[in-house]
């Protein structure tokens, strides 16, 4: 990691100056591309005036300057899985994903002594000062406890929690303003939802006793690994817990086929049993959340702060929307998504049948009864282009219910992962034994 350390600005004053010197350099960015498209002859609209590599770069770097709310807007806006954005805006946004700009040591000190005390040293026999990584909300550093025990500690940036609202708000309006979200889009319930989200991210213990939650639901599985908290030296801003080995997951390109297809057949039965067993889902797509032990052959599980409950009524919804989707039973389908919270606002028949179009699209893999080629197939492109002419063309923009969306995240963000790992799966196999027979017979008609 290059040195490229800068102080977390803290109070919301920073903050938002952050957020309205940036929106000025943008404008100006604009007029400045403006002027040199008018000097070659050309008329620029406004969207190829603001999507230039300059401007991008200054929302991406001034992102990844403010951390926080301010920069996980930004990770989700450029989600392979969301098409909201430009290409040309998400593909320059993706370097959100890896890395913000880590703490500089004096401000890292200063937040140790605030959580663990003045001689918050005597709880470690050694800490790494410099992270192991550094994300949207806080940064990782490599420690020893006093026993020998190799430790993870997660620590929060500054100021990040109080900062979750107006971040959102401010970043939404430079969005609204610029005009990468159409005016007509009624976004707000959505950003109340993302709020509550990034608070409980923010929230270390409660990270932690979804952590402890996961550990009990796959106790007997050994097929999966997750660290060990230490509450005694955790809060809510510090999270310490064993460190867990392994390779990042994308490394698997170059393993074998048979065990990168295993290692995609455990995420999405680790998924299915989330959403029908647990009712829990960890709904952050991102790929750094995985790792897998070569030694081991164990699917290594890590960040468990986007995780969301999910009611009986929505996890019975999707086994009956999957049920159906298997099937291609549209009135079932249709029924389902309406249980979910789907056409709760008015919708014409033809935007309705969009939006069955591209949940049969989604639920392709579903169908097929053999293992399922994603390296070869082309469905996140098919989905990407029946998703942006579902919104530009039948011009419905209406938002799914948050615990769909986030769900849905998360799936198209396996999608994407078993795409670049060429895994071929069966998923069918792995979702039929979560799928009552008598639904499957009957919506089949068999």
């Amino acid at each position: 990691m290059t040195d490229n350390r800068s102080k977390v600005p803290v109070n919301r004053l920073s903050r938002f100056g952050s957020l309205a010197s940036l929106a000025g350099r943008v404008a100006g960015g604009m007029l400045a591309e403006g002027a040199r498209q008018l000097a070659k002859g050309n008329k620029p609209s406004s969207k190829v005036m603001l999507l230039t590599p300059a401007n991008i770069k200054r929302v991406a770097d001034q992102l990844a300057h403010m951390r926080g709310a301010a920069m996980k807007m930004g990770q989700l806006l450029s989600m392979d899985a969301g098409d909201l954005l430009p290409p040309e805006l998400s593909d320059l946004l993706t370097r959100l994903r890896a890395n913000a700009n880590p703490m500089p040591s004096s401000q890292l000190s200063q937040v140790l002594r605030q959580q663990l005390g003045e001689q918050w040293q005597q709880h470690f026999a050694d800490f790494t000062f410099k992270p192991m990584a550094a994300a949207s909300i806080g940064q990782v550093h490599q420690a020893y406890h006093d026993n020998g025990t190799k430790l993870a500690v997660k620590i929060q940036y500054p100021g990040i929690q109080g900062s979750i609202d107006s971040d959102v708000d401010n970043v939404a309006s430079l969005l609204k303003i610029s005009g990468l979200i159409p005016a007509e889009v009624d976004y707000q319930q959505l950003l109340q939802e993302a709020k509550a989200q990034l608070q409980t991210e923010a929230d270390y213990l409660q990270e932690a006793r979804y952590l402890q939650r996961y550990r009990q639901h796959l106790a007997a599985d050994h097929a999966y690994t997750l660290p060990q908290v230490y509450p005694e030296l955790s809060s809510s801003s510090i999270l310490v817990m064993s460190f867990v080995e392994g390779h990042p997951i994308e490394s698997l390109q170059s393993a074998g086929q048979e065990e990168r297809d295993r290692v995609v057949s455990l995420l999405f039965k680790l998924l299915f049993r989330e959403l029908f067993e647990f009712k829990l889902v960890q709904t952050d797509p991102n790929f750094a959340n995985y790792l897998y032990n070569l030694q081991s052959k164990q699917l290594v599980l890590l960040d468990f702060g986007a995780c969301r409950d999910y009611p009986r009524l929505i996890s019975n919804g999707y086994k009956d929307l999957f049920s159906a989707a298997c099937c291609q039973d549209r009135s079932a389908m249709a029924k389902a998504l309406t249980d979910i919270g789907f056409f709760s606002q008015s919708i014409l028949p033809e935007q309705k049948e969009a939006v069955l179009n591209v949940v049969e699209l989604a639920c392709e893999p579903l169908r097929q009864l053999t293992a399922y080629d994603f390296g070869q197939s082309d469905l996140a492109q098919r989905l990407r282009l029946a998703g942006t002419a579902l919104s530009m063309q039948q011009n419905y923009w209406h938002s799914p219910p948050a615990d769909a969306l986030f769900l849905h995240r998360k799936i198209a963000g396996l999608y994407l992962l078993a795409a670049r790992l060429n895994a071929r799966v069966n998923i069918r196999q792995l979702i039929t034994p979560h799928l009552t027979q008598r639904a499957l017979q009957q919506e089949c008609h068999v």
